[in-house]
């Protein structure tokens, strides 16, 4: 065992939340020590959990309340992402002396190659698996983990000191970061978000900083020049910023230039390809192309490999992602537009009269931009979910009247595909979460498209 996993020896450690990233921590620490997998849903049933764990798992599963006595005794707690940093049960172990490690935090302590952390509020998805891509083409052993949709815990046990891992970081999974300490980190942007968890913007922007706050000044920060708040940060940095640029032309960094992405650096610039050799659409997914190339130059990786990465590259499902074409219509998936800014720049990509599904769980966001952005692309707003009368009440005020109320996705999908004519298309980019109707983001883009690729022809439509 490495000397910076001795830490959890003769420990005793509770794992908080036995969703898929406490299962992929029991499984790291199972025999290393002491475990108390614990989850505060009372009508879970703990044999269900256990059958998700190793057969040699030794440690117990707690549901419901937590006991004095559980809690007695207790050295770290991991927290899973989704488990909030102020919670009542957070708060007695806290007390206790335990002490609070987030479920990177716990990964990292594990990790012998070198880590690319990437966050933002928008495109860290497409970028962390564009980076990963890029990384394959050059080096042997790449990992892509973390708020992708894989446990940063399930992989970190493979890694070795030659390996690269790319990983997804949410605001979430930084509260709770202490020794983190990525060679490269990247923030795609920063706009409001998760305020139902974080309160105010400002402690949403320093959550998401935290991810370059154990570098030094052999690290790399990448950053967009067009955002305030990243510009002002960068200023502040100890560690070398490359900075990328959709808007203007960068002494040093990348930027977008006409049709082209360029790279500038040492006084020289250089011309990376074209945007039409790419296969995402729209100014956002130009600058998350940027980031992750600039990822992979701060990595080492050649431009020639980094070109071929991205001519390949296909769009991240739920993304702007294009379903089909029924009767003349086309279908996008944008299920990961999960709040106004992501969904902006999906209507932005547009570029015909467009059917708009949205709404869902109200994490306190405003929409007064989202329907601004609309700008004649939008024919019809079709809403769902606990959201619909705050959106139809933001887009009536500002003089978008076209606004459908629909029961649920069917309906929804319904009434897109009897209205909507040959040559337009219809969007599911929501500008909200999806609980509350949905288990996650990806549950909802798959069910529309279940719903869309089942459209019969125009004639008597019936779902």
């Amino acid at each position: 065992m490495e000397e910076k996993e001795k830490i959890f020896t003769n420990k005793k450690v509770l794992i908080f939340g036995s969703g898929i990233s406490g299962i992929a921590a029991a499984k790291l620490l199972n025999g290393v020590c002491d475990i108390i997998l614990y989850d505060s849903n009372e009508k879970l049933s703990a044999a269900e959990i256990r059958k998700k764990l190793p057969e040699d798992f030794s440690g117990v599963v707690v549901l419901g309340k937590m006991t004095d006595a559980e809690i007695s005794g207790v050295d770290y707690a991991v927290l899973s992402p989704g488990v909030p940093t102020d919670l009542a049960e957070v708060d007695r172990l806290k007390s206790a002396g335990v002490k609070i490690l987030g479920e990177v935090e716990l990964a990292y302590l594990f990790e012998r190659g070198r880590v690319v952390a990437i966050t933002g509020t928008n495109g860290k998805t497409t970028t962390t698996a564009l980076t990963g891509e890029i990384m394959k083409t050059y080096y042997k052993e790449v990992f892509v983990v973390g708020n992708i949709g894989i446990p940063y815990t399930q992989m970190v046990s493979q890694t070795e000191k030659d390996s690269i891992t790319v990983a997804e970081i949410s605001s979430f999974q930084l509260e709770t970061i202490q020794k983190f300490h990525p060679k490269v980190s990247a923030i795609t942007n920063i706009t409001p978000d998760h305020l139902n968890r974080h309160h105010t913007i400002e402690n949403y922007a320093a959550a998401k900083f935290a991810v370059a706050k154990n570098q030094t000044g052999e690290d790399i920060c990448i950053l967009n020049y067009e955002d305030e708040r990243l510009k002002d940060f960068g200023e502040k940095l100890s560690c070398k910023v490359i900075w990328f640029s959709s808007a203007r032309r960068l002494s040093e960094g990348f930027f977008l230039s006409g049709d082209e992405i360029v790279f500038a650096q040492g006084g020289k610039e250089q011309v990376l390809l074209p945007v039409s050799e790419l296969n995402i659409i729209g100014r956002h997914n130009y600058e998350n192309a940027m980031t992750a190339a600039a990822a992979a130059v701060a990595m080492g990786v050649p431009l020639d490999c980094i070109r071929r990465a991205l001519r390949t590259f296909k769009a991240v499902e739920h993304r702007i992602e294009f379903v089909i074409e029924k009767n003349g219509v086309k279908y996008y998936n944008d299920s990961k537009g999960t709040n106004p800014d992501a969904s902006i720049q999906a209507v932005r990509a547009m570029n015909t009269k467009t059917f708009l599904i949205g709404g869902g769980y109200d994490k306190g966001s405003e929409y007064g931009a989202w329907i601004d952005a609309f700008e004649g692309k939008i024919k019809t707003l079709v809403l769902l979910g606990q959201t619909k009368e705050k959106i139809a009440k933001a887009a009536r005020e500002r003089g978008f009247l076209d606004i459908v109320m629909a029961e649920d996705m069917k309906d929804a999908v319904k009434f897109c595909a009897e209205h909507a004519k040959p040559g337009e298309a219809v969007l599911l980019s929501p500008a909200c979460a999806s609980w509350g109707m949905f288990k996650d983001y990806e549950e909802r883009g798959r069910i529309f498209k279940e719903l869309v690729r089942a459209l019969p022809d125009r004639e008597g439509i019936v779902l």
